[in-house]
């Protein structure tokens, strides 16, 4: 059954999970007012400015938090080290979260790639 919001997605996980991915789901939204959430391919997803930026998901034995960026992946590979990742996702579990302090580091840095994005698109839209 896929979850028509965020909310029903975290009530049918595990409560072990569900506390890890409510922390990382409120250290999202209090990034910035411009951050909205939804249900994508049936996992929690943000936007941001309008633009799809990061998700999480829940699965038997680890959790996910997918970055969406293959450029921030490779220049924070020293900070993620002793997680397991894969193009674009960050794989842990619940006895060993992603820190709240590098949770932010990696959202603000998706920020300001969409905020360059956005800035260079509207510069190249006045020329």
């Amino acid at each position: 059954m896929t979850a028509k919001d965020v909310d029903d997605y975290l009530k049918n996980i595990p409560n072990e999970q569900r506390a890890v991915l409510e922390n990382i789901r409120q250290s999202i939204q209090a990034l910035s007012p411009e951050i909205t959430e939804l249900i994508s391919y049936g996992i929690p997803s943000f936007k941001y400015k309008g633009r799809q930026f990061v998700a999480f998901a829940a699965y038997p034995t680890h959790c996910n938090f997918l970055i969406m960026s293959y450029a921030l992946m490779d220049t924070y590979k020293s900070d993620l080290k002793r997680f397991e990742t894969d193009k674009a996702t960050i794989r842990f579990t619940v006895d060993k979260p992603l820190p709240t302090s590098l949770l932010k580091k990696l959202v603000k840095a998706r920020m300001a790639e969409i905020d360059a994005v956005l800035s260079q698109r509207m510069s190249k839209a006045g020329k």
